[in-house]
């Protein structure tokens, strides 16, 4: 194994936002099984530490490629592009604006204690979540539109947020 390699090519995969989490997931538990720390315990100790690298690179490696935003920020970073860049804010208005009203609706349903409210609002944050990552998977993957992907990641940053605030309110509402 090679340590420069790219995540995807480390589990043999190409270098797509649209991935086969199936194949991902057997890839790891292969390499997992290769590299684990634990088959090396009676080897010398420059291999314990070589195979400990490893095992460190290929649970990095994986924990990037199966979180979707990761994975897109990632992809945008193998094209030099810095897609959480604090300098760089910008966002349509249209997708800050449906943002306020997201944010209104988790604040009125916590007010009201409605959970049937968080109900929907979770299925509406999680549609639109699966559209921002169809559009990265169009942007990146066939486009090549790799500014334009850049925002399309900082909105599903946003959107994962978001989903995390209507689960601290679901506990809230719990407690």
């Amino acid at each position: 194994m090679d340590f420069p390699q790219t995540h995807f090519e480390l589990f043999g995969l190409p270098a797509t936002y649209a991935l086969d989490r199936v194949k991902l997931d057997a890839a790891y538990r292969e390499l997992q099984n290769t590299v684990h720390p634990d088959r090396f315990a009676a080897k010398p100790e420059a291999e314990q530490r070589v195979a400990m690298q490893w095992a460190t690179q290929v649970n990095e490696a994986y924990q990037t490629l199966k979180h979707p935003v990761s994975r897109g920020v990632y992809l945008l970073k193998l094209q030099g592009i810095d897609a959480l860049d604090a300098n760089n804010t910008k966002m349509a208005p249209a997708f800050l604006m449906q943002q306020m009203e997201w944010r209104e609706a988790i604040e009125d349903a916590r007010a009201g204690r409605r959970v049937e409210a968080l109900d929907a609002l979770t299925d509406d944050l999680r549609a639109a979540h699966g559209r921002i990552e169809g559009q990265l998977v169009e942007l990146i993957d066939v486009a090549k539109d790799f500014e334009r992907a850049r925002e399309a990641v900082r909105q599903l940053r946003f959107m994962d947020k978001l989903i995390a605030e209507v689960g601290d309110v679901y506990e809230e509402l719990e407690a």
